[in-house]
C-alpha cells in the first residue's frame, strides 16, 4: 500500500485520581490520534487509525515543567504528521514502519532538537511514543485494505523479506532469522486475558488512606473494593526505589490485603528509580526470609534501573538469579533488548506505544533467544486500548496484560466500551476480546459514537 494522506487529532483526558509513578504524578494526558489514508495497487482506499497517550511523566522524566514537555511532544507529533504524509515508498506496514523508525525518525528528532537548543532535547523514548500513533494507523489501514485482521498479515506471503533483513541474532546463540517472519513467533489469541491492576504510589489502600478528596463517581477508590468488584488476581505495585523501608512496608501491606481476597500474583515496578541491584536483591532476600508467602506471589520485577543501557551498563544477574527481571523503559528496540540480555536481563515488557513495528521486532528477537514476554500499559484509553490488548493476546505473555485505564480514567472510553464492553471493564479478573473481530484492528469505528475535534494537522489527499 501507499500513504495518500495523514490527519492528526489531540484528545485531552483527565484522570479521576492522580496516578503516581516514579517521582511524578499524572493528573491528565493528551492522546494523539492519527488517521492514515492508504491506497493499494488496485486503487482501493482505506483509512486506518492509531492512538497513543502522550504521557510525558513516563516517556520523558525530567525536572523540566510537565507543561513544557507536553507542548514539545505535541509539536513533535505535528512534525511527524507531515513527515509520514511525505513517505513516497509503498509496502507492508512492517516494512514502512521499520524503515521510518530506522532512518526518518532519528533524522527528524535530531532536526527538531537542534531547533530547540539550548532547551532540553526530546528523548528517543518520547520520539517513539509520538511515532506510534501513525505506525499503528498504518497497520489498521493495511488490514482494512486486505480484509484481514492485522495479526493475520504478518507471515510469509504478506511480507517481501524475512526477519533476517531486520534482525541480527546474539553472536553466542544458535539462532537464525532466515526464513522466519513475525507470525512464526506469535501465539493463537485467547478470547480472555488476565488483567493486571496497577497500584500507584499514591493510591489509597484502606480507609485510613482517604483524605476526603476522592471522587464519588460510582467507581472504586480503595484497593480492596477494586479487587472485589473486578475479581482481580494480579496486582502491579509501583515502588519509589529510593527508600527501602517504605518500599518493603508498602509491598508487604498490599500483599496482605491481596492474599486475603484471593489475589494470586504480584509484580514490583520501580520505574527506573534504583541505581544499585543490591537495593532490589536486599528486598527480595528479606521477603524470602521474613515473608516467604509474599516472595512466592511475586511473579516478576520490572525495570528498577535507569533505562539508558549505554549510559548505565549495570550487571543485573543478581536480580535475575532470584526473580524474572523485565526490561520496560530500556527496551526501546531489539538492539536494546540484545544489550539488556548481555547484562543479565531475562525478560521484555512490550508496549504498542513504542510502535507496533518495534514491539514486533523486539518480540521476535526476545522469543528466539528464550526471553519471556509481557505487554505493559501506558494507561491506554479509547482506541489505544485495542492494539495493546491484541498484541498481548498474540504475544504469549507470562501472565495476561496490564490494563489500568479502567482505573484512572474509566469514563474516557465510554464510547468505545459501548461497542467492546468486555475490553474496558475488567470482569472475573480479566478482559474479553471476543468483540475485536474483522479487518484491521477490529475497532468497528462505524459503531463508536465519538465526536472528534478539528484536526491539529492534515496533509495529503483524503
Amino acid at each position: 500500500m501507499k500513504i495518500k494522506g495523514v490527519r492528526l487529532y489531540f484528545l485531552p483526558v483527565k484522570t479521576r485520581v492522580p496516578f503516581r509513578f516514579g517521582h511524578e504524578s499524572m493528573t491528565g494526558v493528551v492522546c494523539a490520534r492519527a488517521a492514515v489514508e492508504a491506497e493499494d495497487a488496485g486503487g482501493k482506499r482505506a483509512t486506518g487509525w492509531g492512538e497513543t497517550p502522550l504521557n510525558v511523566q513516563w516517556m520523558w522524566p525530567s525536572a523540566l515543567p510537565c507543561g513544557a514537555r507536553a507542548a514539545a511532544v505535541r509539536e513533535f507529533c505535528l512534525r511527524l504528521a507531515k513527515a509520514w504524509a511525505a513517505v513516497a515508498d509503498d509496502g507492508h506496514p512492517f516494512e514502512l514502519g521499520a524503515a521510518f523508525i530506522e532512518h526518518a525518525l532519528p533524522a527528524l528528532a535530531r532536526e527538531f532538537n537542534r531547533g530547540r537548543a539550548p532547551a532540553e532535547p526530546v528523548p528517543w523514548l518520547a520520539a517513539l511514543v509520538c511515532c506510534s500513533a501513525f505506525d499503528l494507523a498504518l497497520y489498521d489501514a493495511f488490514g482494512l485494505l486486505a480484509g484481514r485482521p492485522v495479526f493475520e498479515t504478518l507471515g510469509r506471503g504478506w511480507l517481501a523479506k524475512d526477519l533476517s533483513a531486520s534482525l541480527q541474532p546474539d553472536g553466542g546463540a544458535a539462532v537464525s532469522f532466515a526464513g522466519k517472519y513475525p507470525a512464526d513467533f506469535l501465539q493463537p489469541p485467547p478470547k480472555k486475558l488476565a488483567a493486571w491492576h496497577t497500584v500507584g504510589g499514591g493510591d489509597a489502600l484502606e480507609e485510613a488512606d482517604l483524605d476526603g478528596g476522592e471522587p464519588d463517581d460510582g467507581h472504586p477508590v480503595l484497593l480492596r473494593d477494586w479487587i472485589k468488584r473486578d475479581g482481580l488476581r494480579c496486582l502491579k505495585i509501583k515502588l519509589h526505589g529510593n527508600d527501602d523501608a517504605r518500599d518493603y512496608a508498602r509491598l508487604v501491606r498490599i500483599a496482605g490485603i491481596a492474599r486475603a481476597l484471593g489475589v494470586l500474583w504480584l509484580c514490583a515496578d520501580y520505574n527506573c528509580a534504583v541505581a544499585d541491584p543490591a537495593y532490589v536483591t536486599a528486598m527480595l532476600d528479606r521477603l524470602l526470609a521474613d515473608a516467604p508467602e509474599v516472595y512466592a506471589m511475586l511473579l516478576y520485577v520490572e525495570q528498577p534501573f535507569p533505562h539508558e543501557l549505554e549510559e548505565h551498563p549495570i550487571d543485573v544477574r543478581a536480580v535475575t538469579a532470584r526473580k524474572p527481571l523485565f526490561m520496560d523503559e530500556s527496551a526501546h528496540d531489539w538492539r536494546c533488548v540484545r544489550r539488556g540480555r548481555a547484562l543479565g536481563w531475562s525478560s521484555v515488557a512490550l508496549k504498542t506505544c513504542k510502535t507496533l513495528t518495534g514491539a514486533l521486532l523486539s518480540l521476535c528477537w526476545a522469543r528466539a533467544h528464550g526471553m519471556t514476554l509481557m505487554v505493559q500499559d501506558l494507561t491506554n484509553p479509547m482506541l489505544a486500548m485495542i492494539p495493546h490488548a491484541l498484541l498481548a493476546a498474540h504475544a504469549g505473555t507470562i501472565m495476561g496484560v496490564e490494563t489500568n485505564a479502567p482505573q484512572y480514567y474509566p469514563d474516557a472510553s465510554r464510547a468505545e466500551a459501548a461497542v467492546h464492553p468486555g475490553l474496558y471493564r475488567r470482569r472475573e479478573g480479566g478482559i474479553g476480546l471476543s468483540t475485536l473481530a474483522g479487518p484491521g484492528f477490529g475497532y468497528h469505528l462505524d459503531r463508536i459514537k465519538r465526536a472528534l475535534p478539528p484536526p491539529a494537522a492534515a496533509h495529503g489527499n483524503f
